[in-house]
């Protein structure tokens, strides 16, 4: 079992307070063993098993405690006479109905502290706003990064080369269970196309009432297809006209919302880096998975200067950026990543094959006059880093522990 050491030295700080530690992200992205990890570091300090009390609600054993009447019951008689602190752990928490309520019911009767996991951004909305207002803590776990997969994969493979690694990884992608499958190319495959229809069926098309699943599929399909690439509904909206078929714009706005909300997708707004506004229109998407991508749809080595894209916006999200897309004049900056007071900008690019290439891909920084850390990343071998702009290999890049 990886440690993820990422996450748990962000959740670690919080284990044993009053506040709610609230774990998302898409499906199957490692949300339960992140509690095993914490349940192992809570016996390890002297936390008793006793005091431990798990449930998944997607399990059908907890089908009974899906209301919060019920659930509140079961703890509240369960946890009686436990010696000192109990641990709650809810997966899947949204499958209860008025979780919320119970949950801060619990933080008020019961020496206790809780963990809970979910699979819609909605979960830390509307009525969770209302009850826990400033009691909890949000942490986004995503599928694998290129190191997280690169140890798992060298355990299974010892003799893998990091560029071989690399290979698979571009086309596998990071969701974990694909370990247990020896990353073997048709069950993988099998797999990541039963978890893609797990996502639209149980986190799209039921938690929304969705009736045309054809035109959402199709809405996904445009937006796989073009991660990476500036769009808006409005061209959606054109690209089905052409097919004969009219779709209103609103509905194309709800569809793919209700895709972020799974987690499915991300957005990735504009930033005018000479007005210093944010860009309302034409904003990009990107896939919480590549290897989903190419389960489901394929192309992934086609296509792979978007792939590359999607790769290091998941590992800016991961290491704690808030990422834009920087447009200064007519140039675009892939990613402007910002975490305090720090600034990143990264250049992604295929292979920096012709000077022609390399005076586009370096020449976007023309007009940036400041002093933050400014990369061009790329496939390239040779380091071809200039004028103050550091030129990385991308798998180096994604290893690196600093960008600073």
């Amino acid at each position: 079992m990886i440690q993820r050491e990422l996450y748990m030295s962000r959740i670690r700080p919080f284990i044993g307070s009053d506040l709610i530690k609230v774990l998302t992200g898409i499906r199957r992205s490692g949300k339960s063993v992140m509690l095993d990890l914490i349940k192992e570091e809570l016996l390890a300090k002297g936390v008793g098993e006793n005091q431990l009390f798990s449930y998944n609600f997607e399990n059908m054993r907890f089908t009974h405690l899906c209301t919060a009447a019920a659930l509140h019951q079961e703890i509240i008689e369960r946890t009686s006479g436990t010696e000192g602190k109990v641990y709650l752990f809810f997966d899947e928490i949204q499958e209860v109905a008025d979780w919320e309520k119970c949950v801060n019911s619990f933080r008020v009767e019961l020496d206790c502290d809780i963990y809970i996991t979910g699979s819609n951004a909605k979960l830390l909305s509307g009525e969770l706003a209302t009850y826990l207002a400033g009691r909890y803590v949000e942490f986004v776990i995503y599928p694998f990064s290129f190191a997280e997969f690169t140890d798992l994969y060298q355990s299974i493979f010892p003799g893998a080369s990091k560029p071989q690694c690399f290979t698979k990884y571009l086309t596998a992608g990071g969701m974990p269970y694909l370990s247990c499958l020896r990353f073997e190319e048709e069950p993988s495959q099998q797999y990541l196309e039963g978890l893609y229809h797990s996502v639209v069926l149980k986190d799209i098309v039921k938690r929304n009432n969705v009736r045309d699943i054809d035109l959402l599929e199709r809405i996904i399909a445009y937006a796989t297809a073009n991660v990476g690439t500036t769009f808006s509904a409005t061209s959606i909206v054109k690209f089905f006209k052409n097919e004969g078929r009219i779709v209103s714009t609103e509905t194309v706005l709800n569809y793919l919302r209700y895709c972020l909300d799974a987690f499915l997708f991300y957005r990735v707004k504009r930033q005018d880096l000479q007005g210093k506004s944010i860009l309302t229109t034409n904003e990009k998407y990107y896939i919480a998975d590549h290897g989903i991508r190419e389960a489901v749809f394929g192309g992934n080595m086609r296509d792979i200067n978007l792939i590359l894209e999607n790769i290091v916006f998941l590992e800016l999200l991961r290491r704690g950026y808030t990422v834009t897309v920087g447009k200064s004049g007519e140039k675009e900056i892939d990613f402007i990543g910002g975490k305090k007071d720090q600034r990143l900008y990264v250049q992604v690019s295929y292979l920096l094959a012709s000077d022609d290439t390399i005076q586009r891909e370096f020449g976007v920084y023309d007009s940036i006059r400041d002093n933050f850390p400014k990369y061009v990343v790329s496939m390239d071998e040779l380091d071809l880093s200039r004028s103050g702009i550091k030129h990385k290999n991308i798998r180096d890049f994604l290893l690196m522990e600093e960008w600073y």
